[in-house]
């Protein structure tokens, strides 16, 4: 039996900034105050991760420019990882670097193979202010790093090259034609 309420359960769904909006590509503010406008901000970014079928979101995703991020993630154990870092920072990258199919809820219906690390550590705190560190690994290790980069103004295309990135800027230039 559940004892307490599910992510998002009372949290509004936002509409998604898109590739080209600036908020994404700039450094999101650091969060100074854990008050119920934090804890709102938090429930309304997983009601809209979970409309829009994603693993993931940072709050410049729903056009908040500060550091936050939630996920609902499995990693490649198929091991379900939970919850929200506020002010997160990457303090530990590790393993192999790997290529993987990688998407993003800011550009919709576009993917492209993004270099990783298959472990991750990321320290912060919980919307009450308690410090947190969450540990990664495989599909979960690139979520992290995927949500952190947002936080930090960049999305997975830039970390695309060569022939990807070509692949990918003509997706983007089709998306846009049709959209």
């Amino acid at each position: 039996m559940r004892h307490r309420s599910i992510p998002g359960a009372r949290g509004r769904v936002r509409p998604l900034t898109l590739l080209g909006d600036p908020v994404l590509h700039a450094r999101c503010e650091d969060v100074t105050d854990f008050g119920p406008e934090l804890a709102r901000l938090v429930e309304d970014m997983f009601a809209t991760m979970y409309a829009a079928r994603g693993v993931g979101l940072a709050a410049n995703q729903v056009g908040e420019p500060v550091r936050v991020f939630v996920y609902d993630c499995p990693d490649d154990d198929d091991v379900r990882h939970l919850g929200h870092v506020v002010n997160p920072r990457v303090v530990e990258t590790g393993g192999i670097v790997m290529r993987g199919p990688e998407g993003c809820l800011s550009l919709p219906g576009l993917e492209a193979g993004t270099e990783r690390h298959d472990e991750a550590v990321v320290e912060g705190f919980t919307t009450a202010g308690e410090p947190i560190t969450v540990r990664g690994s495989g599909f979960f290790a690139r979520c992290l790093q995927h949500e952190a980069d947002h936080l930090d103004g960049r999305v997975y295309a830039d970390r695309v090259t060569g022939l990807r990135a070509r692949r990918l800027a003509r997706q983007v230039r089709r998306a846009a034609w049709s959209g």
